[in-house]
């Protein structure tokens, strides 16, 4: 099984290393690409030395899998080669989340649309990824009519540059010195932003309608209705997110919690308040504070925290590429 990884210098490119080593997957040849600035220092995998490289048109030649950790231009100049090559590509970027013909997949809630992919198969928003996991097991038990969200997204979200602005904003306030942001347009430190990504006609930004557009695909639920606020908050690598939702059948919280339960990559805590503490570092998605609407019908409210690098990113697209390598 040969795979490469686009982005491998990247704080999510690295974790997929690391994520390719704990699912115990077998790789026969593994080629990590980078920037020009990076190729040639070296990784070390599996006992192997690997020589990063940088990407021309033969890179992808004999590969079957291509892990995508780049934005969505760099992925989209790349995409002929890798076509070409008849390597799958299972993707991070949003470049083809929203394609009819483009899976958009978490495999614990939409993993049988990963055989329909021609080529191409997408991994959703953070965010998103986070929050449909907190709602598939409400959706199992009822169609969902309607989530209110608001999220609050780590710093990890804007890649190692993000991480590395709110610790060094940090020093420099408890120096006394004045802090530039450079990656967020305004401080981080000790601060909320709600605003990410760009504004929209609609006045909502383009990370917020993701909730909305990627969550009707992955549960199969076009008419799902969503209202998200998107917040940046000084949090290293782990997503918080307050959903609240309607759904079309009364359920009682005791139904709730065992489908839960139940279900796989997510974990029910019920005697302390999860905290992006807690879910960092791991691949589950914990879910808390469920309680009921005392004012509107078939309507709970949770609370849900999960790893923005690992399940929001690189632990899913591992998992697909799993999911894959089994079905053949």
């Amino acid at each position: 099984m040969n795979v490469g990884i686009l982005g491998a210098t990247g704080v999510v490119g690295r974790q997929m290393l690391e994520c390719i080593k704990e699912q115990g997957i077998q790789v026969d040849e593994l080629r990590l690409f980078a920037s020009h600035r990076s190729a040639g220092r070296i990784v070390h995998f599996q006992g192997k030395e690997i020589r990063l490289e940088s990407v021309n048109e033969d890179s992808f030649v004999g590969l079957d899998y291509v892990l995508g950790a780049v934005g969505n231009d760099v992925i989209r100049q790349y995409l002929p080669w890798i076509q070409k090559s008849q390597a799958v590509l299972i993707d991070n970027s949003s470049a083809f989340r929203l394609m009819d013909e483009i899976p958009l997949v978490v495999p614990e809630i939409n993993g049988d649309d990963i055989d329909k992919h021609h080529g191409i198969i997408a991994n959703p928003n953070c965010s998103t990824i986070i929050s449909m996991l907190a709602v598939a097991p409400i959706e199992k038990l009822s169609p969902i009519v309607s989530i209110t969200a608001t999220t609050f997204q780590a710093v990890s979200g804007a890649g190692i540059g993000g991480m590395q602005e709110l610790s060094q904003q940090i020093q420099q306030l408890q120096q006394g010195e004045a802090v530039q942001p450079s990656v967020f347009p305004v401080q981080i430190a000790y601060n909320c932003i709600p605003m990410i990504g760009s504004l929209l006609e609609n006045g909502f930004t383009s990370e917020e309608m993701k909730m909305q557009n990627e969550g009707r695909k992955i549960l199969h639920s076009p008419e799902l209705k969503v209202n998200c606020t998107c917040v940046r908050v000084p949090v290293y690598r782990s997503h918080s997110i307050s959903l609240t939702i309607q759904t079309k059948k009364e359920l009682s919280l005791d139904q709730i919690r065992e489908s839960i339960k139940s279900f796989s990559g997510v974990k029910l805590i019920e005697d302390m308040v999860p905290t992006p503490l807690d879910t960092s570092n791991q691949d589950l998605v914990y879910i808390g504070r469920l309680r009921k609407d005392e004012n509107q019908k078939n309507t709970y409210t949770l609370w849900c925290c999960g790893d923005q690098i690992r399940k929001g990113a690189a632990t899913n697209t591992v998992q697909i590429m799993k999911s894959l390598m089994h079905s053949h």
